[in-house]
């Protein structure tokens, strides 16, 4: 999990209450640079200021990592919108719409959103109209380099892309977290070949993590969605249960073999031993309360600040290696602006193509690091993305200068 320091203060935050319900709503800009934050917005119930905060620091950091020198897109800040109330709530799309009224402004010239842990892309996007706005990412399309109209339909023709039955939008976030498990293993002298995977959750990130792993040789042998968790220590057909999953991310379980596949309570969902465990689905997944129960070699943070702090210390001194979220999840936030951008075209090979060849490049690097000073994963991948933000600020500070009158 990605923390502030100590010494850290988010640029701003809030909470609203809605009058018409119990909700509450929370937003954190952590960062800005060219005034600019981007984050999602998630609903759940239980969700806190405190994660919130935890979320929009991530994206901070998850910015940063990813610049690269002569790319048309440079990285925003950081911000992160959450919801205290449950999505499936029959009156969770007004308290939505009430949510992204309430914060308009912020919305129109600071907060570029999207989707997030129970909300989708429809969901924000419908929101945002009702507000009167014409895009989510209103506050970042005055720097789109060839124009607004440009870049938002290279966005809208990117998410009309099939890719084997799946939109590009929906796996390309899956596919970076494959990517920095491929790599991790490359890191530690392992091909992917006959090892085994067990993924948490089964959306938009978790599945496509779990195709790409097991189109790269390794055997899923485990996913758990809402009702449970269903195994197979043989692999799952996970393009099956691809092809019959719900909007919601949960498997259908009635065409399982009857043969090799078991399903198991939800809460049993670290019983189940693996080479790479995944997490792809809440925040907060892994605590001191369960820390002692995971059982693979490798723990890949598809989710946002899925591993406390305290668990992480427990996982390390039992040799697992964590992969943190700032650096195994970035593809679909990355994917989205490099489209926007001009960076790439709406296109699946040159999309997953590029994310390959960052998440590579960076896992490499970040290990690299990790084996010359001893410094766990996350430790390394926070320092490279607080300086390259730091040297982002510096020099957004001196062209401010530059540019203001001499008293």
């Amino acid at each position: 999990m990605s923390l502030p320091p100590p010494c850290h203060r988010p640029h701003l935050q809030l909470t609203w209450s809605d009058e018409q319900t119990e909700a509450t709503g929370f937003l954190v800009i952590d960062s800005l640079l060219r005034g600019v934050a981007s984050g999602g917005l998630r609903m759940r119930p239980g969700c806190t200021l405190a994660e919130v905060a935890d979320l929009a620091r991530a994206m901070t950091l998850k910015e940063a990592l990813v610049a690269a020198p002569g790319e048309r897109y440079t990285p925003f800040g950081g911000a992160k919108g959450g919801i205290d109330f449950d999505p499936r709530d029959p009156a969770a799309p007004g308290v939505l719409h009430r949510f992204v009224a309430a914060v308009r402004p912020l919305v129109e010239t600071t907060w570029a959103v999207g989707e997030d842990l129970g909300t989708t892309q429809r969901d924000i996007d419908c929101a945002i109209a009702a507000s009167g706005l014409s895009s989510c990412v209103h506050a970042a399309l005055r720097y789109v380099p060839d124009g607004t109209e440009a870049g938002l339909a290279r966005v809208t023709a990117a998410f009309a892309v099939d890719v084997d039955g799946l939109g590009l939008g929906d796996v390309v976030g899956g596919y970076g977290v494959a990517c920095a498990t491929l790599a991790t293993l490359a890191e530690h002298g392992e091909h992917a070949a006959g090892r085994t995977a067990m993924v948490q959750g089964f959306g938009s990130m978790g599945g496509a993590a779990a195709r790409y792993l097991a189109r790269a040789g390794m055997r899923v042998v485990g996913i758990v969605d809402r009702d449970g968790v269903v195994v197979d220590p043989a692999g799952l057909d996970v393009e099956r249960l691809l092809a019959g999953r719900s909007s919601d991310g949960r498997m259908d379980r009635r065409g399982l073999p009857t043969v090799g596949v078991r399903t198991l309570p939800r809460t049993d969902w670290l019983d189940i031993p693996a080479d790479v465990l995944v997490t792809a689905a809440t925040s907060y997944a892994v605590g001191a309360d369960n820390a002692s129960a995971v059982r693979c070699r490798y723990l890949v943070e598809a989710a946002n600040v899925s591993v406390r702090p305290e668990a992480e210390v427990a996982l390390r001194h039992r040799g697992i290696v964590v992969v943190p979220d700032i650096l195994a999840n970035f593809a679909a936030n990355s994917w989205w602006w490099w489209t926007l951008f001009g960076d790439i075209g709406p296109d699946a090979t040159e999309a997953l193509g590029l994310i390959e060849q960052r998440m590579r490049t960076l896992v490499e690097r970040v290990f690299a690091r990790a084996r010359r000073t001893g410094e766990d994963p996350r430790t390394v991948a926070t320092a490279f993305a607080t300086a390259q933000h730091d040297r982002l600020r510096a020099t957004e500070q001196a062209a401010a200068r530059t540019l203001s009158p001499v008293a």
